[in-house]
């Protein structure tokens, strides 16, 4: 490479490390981001926002549903958050909260940051989505540390918002109606920026262990150096046997949504990982990569 050229792209990549926002603590959890009850202003969120759940129609009733619900996971970055798609049963904003603290994620890569237990109720109001709990116990955040607490918060808030499709607030409550400070934090919760808590590439199709026809269609959010989503599919062993790239619709300031067919008949039966990543303009010198991957099963 030209030394001009690669001066020119270590900075870059030193720009985006430092744009991208907070790296990780010893504890894991990513380091101060945006306080839960800080500042922002609610809209509706799109179907192309990370808050967004997979159809384009906020989900209503008894019905079964896909909701998107956020885990916790690693980065180079530390801990942040990942979207999965769940299908869930009865009232959707009960269903994503209780997945928050009692379903495991699908993907063995995640974890949830919340101790067992159940929301009394979640509902919105004109203001905001309100979760009752029983007690105050969740005012303390126990084993968590500050960072993780915060980043907890940040998993109830983005999950709530993308079933509701509304960025509001949430209000956590307890039976009385009165505020309680969850984990210690006081006052209403907002979403902090995307930077800050998101992992920077999300896989959202195909679901963990889904079986692929010969073609299919990978899809997800990122922001990645100049918009470049490389994929890769792996073997059992983490050979590379198929690779290419998508190019997402934007980066720097958020996560946008990015796509790609991915052809595997040459492929021979087996099961595999499809893995999304950030791309590494530092040509490795740099953390490495963002990666999020998902197992699946060539017929």
């Amino acid at each position: 490479m030209d030394a001009r050229l690669r001066i020119t792209a270590l900075l870059t990549a030193s720009t985006l490390a430092l744009t991208l926002g907070a790296c990780g603590g010893d504890d894991g959890t990513a380091t101060d981001p945006s306080p839960a009850g800080g500042t922002s202003e609610p809209d509706s969120a799109s179907t192309d926002d990370p808050t967004a759940p997979a159809s384009s129609e906020p989900a209503t009733g008894d019905e079964e549903s896909t909701v998107p619900v956020y885990f916790a996971g690693e980065t180079p970055q530390g801990t942040k958050l990942f979207r999965e798609f769940r299908r869930v049963d009865g009232e959707p904003l009960q269903a994503a909260a209780d997945l928050l603290t009692t379903g495991d994620p699908l993907d063995p890569d995640y974890r949830s940051l919340w101790p067992t237990g159940t929301f009394t109720a979640v509902t919105t109001e004109d203001d905001a989505i309100v979760a009752e709990v029983a007690d105050e116990s969740w005012t303390d955040r126990g084993e968590l540390s500050e960072n993780g607490a915060r980043l907890a918060a940040q998993q109830l808030v983005y999950t709530l918002q993308g079933v509701e499709q509304q960025r509001l607030p949430v209000r956590v409550v307890d039976s009385q109606g009165d505020p309680v400070p969850l984990f210690g934090i006081e006052g209403e919760l907002t979403e902090a920026p995307q930077l800050d808590v998101l992992a920077l590439v999300n896989v959202s199709e195909p679901a963990e262990g889904a079986t692929v026809p010969d073609t299919f269609t990978a899809s997800g959010v990122a922001s990645s150096f100049e918009a470049t989503v490389p994929w890769e599919v792996r073997d059992s062993s983490g050979k590379v046997v198929l690779d290419g790239f998508s190019t997402a619709e934007g980066w720097m300031d958020k996560l946008y949504p990015w796509s790609t067919e991915v052809d595997v008949s040459g492929l021979e039966a087996g099961t595999y990982s499809f893995v999304a990543m950030t791309d590494d303009p530092s040509g490795g010198e740099g953390p490495g990569p963002t990666e999020d991957s998902r197992t699946i099963v060539v017929e």
